[in-house]
């Protein structure tokens, strides 16, 4: 005999639902997440990718600002203007590497001239306060030193 038309509809989304619940609940426990992948690397591996790091954040902000650019102009994407995807060659990687080298680098000098200067300027203070101390006890006992 053969069964109502509803049951085996039924049939369908109850079976169909089961193979996507459990490709979901597969899915969600089975891929490991982004921290997991970089606690995987190998030693070496996970150096590079954390001096690289800083050099994919720089890409893709220059990525986001030219998407931006391009969408505010009415022309095709093809004609809006020069996109070097930093993927597609070596000189703009290589140069926003520099760039962001000699950034850090300049901050890092700015911190060293804050500090020596910071070092400096206490250094007056005490210096300035001894040589009031002296002078001080010089105008106490002026008596004294004739």
């Amino acid at each position: 005999m053969e069964r109502p038309l509803w049951v085996r509809w039924l049939r369908v989304w109850a079976v169909g639902g089961a193979i996507i619940g459990t490709g979901l609940v597969l899915f969600k426990y089975t891929t490991p997440t982004d921290q997991e992948l970089i606690d995987a690397l190998s030693p070496e591996l996970r150096e590079q990718y954390e001096k690289q790091k800083h050099l994919r954040r720089e890409e893709q902000r220059q990525l986001v600002n030219l998407v931006k650019q391009t969408s505010q102009s009415n022309e095709p994407i093809w004609k809006t203007g020069p996109f070097n995807a930093p993927w597609e060659g070596k000189q703009n990687t290589e140069e926003i590497f520099n760039n962001i080298q000699k950034n850090e680098a300049e901050m890092r000098q700015k911190e060293e001239l804050q500090k020596v200067m910071a070092d400096l300027e206490t250094l007056r203070r005490e210096s300035e306060l001894k040589t009031q101390e002296i002078v001080n006890e010089k105008k106490k006992n002026w008596w004294k030193v004739w």
